[in-house]
């Protein structure tokens, strides 16, 4: 399970580097997500995994693009935005609250870091 927190941390790290918010989601979910079988994941976060996975693939590629590259053409940036944010809410839940149901620990508690502010939900 530590393979998945490592891809979204992989994942989150590209989101929030330099670069237009299009180039950056699908240089993040091509590289670090899609390979993710959503079945292996906590249930607490497959349902907004499995959005996601929707949302990548929802266009037809044309011109021998994939369908990620074709899906995130036809967002806006806030609909980019927004898939960033659920990337970056995903990974929260994953580090913060592991599941119970899970056989494999999500995070070495003696190892951990702490969250970066950014990622902690205020209020």
């Amino acid at each position: 399970m530590s393979y998945h927190v490592n891809n979204f941390y992989a994942a989150v790290s590209v989101l929030v580097g330099h670069g237009h918010i299009k180039q950056r989601l699908m240089k993040a979910y091509e590289d670090y997500l899609d390979s993710i079988v959503e079945d292996e994941l906590p249930t607490a976060i497959r349902e907004s995994f499995n959005d996601l996975q929707r949302t990548m693939h929802r266009v037809t590629p044309l011109n021998g693009e994939g369908a990620i590259c074709a899906s995130v053409r036809k967002m806006s940036p806030e609909e980019a935005g927004d898939c960033a944010v659920s990337i970056v809410a995903m990974y929260r839940s994953l580090i913060r609250y592991p599941d119970s149901d899970q056989s494999d620990s999500l995070v070495d508690h003696a190892s951990r870091k702490a969250v970066p502010p950014f990622l902690v939900k205020s209020g």
